[in-house]
């Protein structure tokens, strides 16, 4: 296996899992929405500012620009409000945890728009994933099923889309190889997204967030932009299936800056249970 690769994928992660973390006690002082209308267009600036520096446009193709566009509109401006929604219900570690299954809707995903075709050790993978999330669906908890069951949901969707995102942003990275300018496009049209979103929502109160929230969303919004970066740029150099598997590991930095900023609240055993297992079933679609 590529070690850039395995890197790339693992430092997104890592970066995904301190995001989780962090957005929780952004949420402590702004709802999903607002905090999504900081964290979004924070990366989107930093890739503005970077953009004389590292943009490459010597290889630009209008259907790979195509692409990144309408990947742009779902990741990570939807997946973003999705998760923070998610995130305030159920807590960074089941959310994260949830985040495993986003490796088995890319591998059906890059089978329909790639002709990936799975082996049989990735779709034993894919039952063991399935098996730990099961877990984390009947672990017990003080929240209203009812409550849970709607933050379940949106979880899924999330990963949904980040399953349906990657193939298709594979796909236009063949036609242009650039993760930077995947990356600027689709973050300057997920700000799009969210601003209107906030605007039509909160009026321009949304562009006059509270310093708190400023404080956490800012870096939630800095990291997240540089995990989309290093998943774009494994991406360029891996399958799909490979990329999904390595960044879905992100429920274990999860897990562990849960416990070092959170303390021991947010998970029990059964919960840590269907985590390690999502990431076992990762490791087997790995070697699959």
């Amino acid at each position: 296996m590529d070690l850039t690769v395995t890197a790339l994928a693992l430092g997104a992660a890592a970066c995904l899992g301190l995001s989780l973390v962090l957005t929780q006690f952004g949420l402590r002082h702004l709802s999903p929405l607002r905090g999504a209308s900081i964290s979004v267009p924070s990366s989107m600036l930093a890739y503005v500012a970077l953009a004389p520096f590292l943009l490459d446009v010597s290889a630009f193709s209008l259907r790979g620009a195509i692409l990144f566009t309408v990947c742009g509109c779902l990741f990570p401006a939807t997946v973003t409000l999705l998760t923070f929604e998610g995130n305030r219900h159920v807590g960074p570690s089941i959310t994260g945890a949830f985040g495993n299954l986003t490796p088995l809707f890319a591998t059906l995903m890059a089978i329909v728009l790639l002709g990936e075709i799975p082996h049989s050790g990735e779709v034993a993978g894919m039952a063991v994933i399935l098996a730990g999330v099961l877990l984390i669906i009947g672990a017990p908890r003080a929240m209203p099923r009812g409550a849970f069951g709607w933050a379940v949901g949106l979880l899924l969707l999330g990963a949904f889309i980040r399953g349906l995102v990657q193939p298709m942003v594979k796909a236009g990275l063949m036609d242009w190889p650039n993760p930077f300018a995947a990356s600027l496009i689709a973050y300057v049209m997920s700000a799009a997204v969210i601003l209107s979103a906030g605007a039509a929502r909160e009026g321009m109160a949304v562009l006059r967030p509270p310093a708190a929230g400023l404080r956490w969303f800012v870096p939630v919004g800095l990291l997240n932009g540089l995990s989309v970066l290093l998943i774009y740029a494994a991406l360029a150099r891996g399958s799909v299936a490979v990329v999904a598997s390595l960044v879905a590991c992100y429920p274990l930095p999860t897990l562990l800056f849960s416990r070092l900023m959170l303390g021991a609240s947010g998970f029990g055993w059964r919960v840590a249970l269907g985590a390690a297992t999502t990431v076992l079933g990762v490791a087997v679609l790995l070697r699959g």
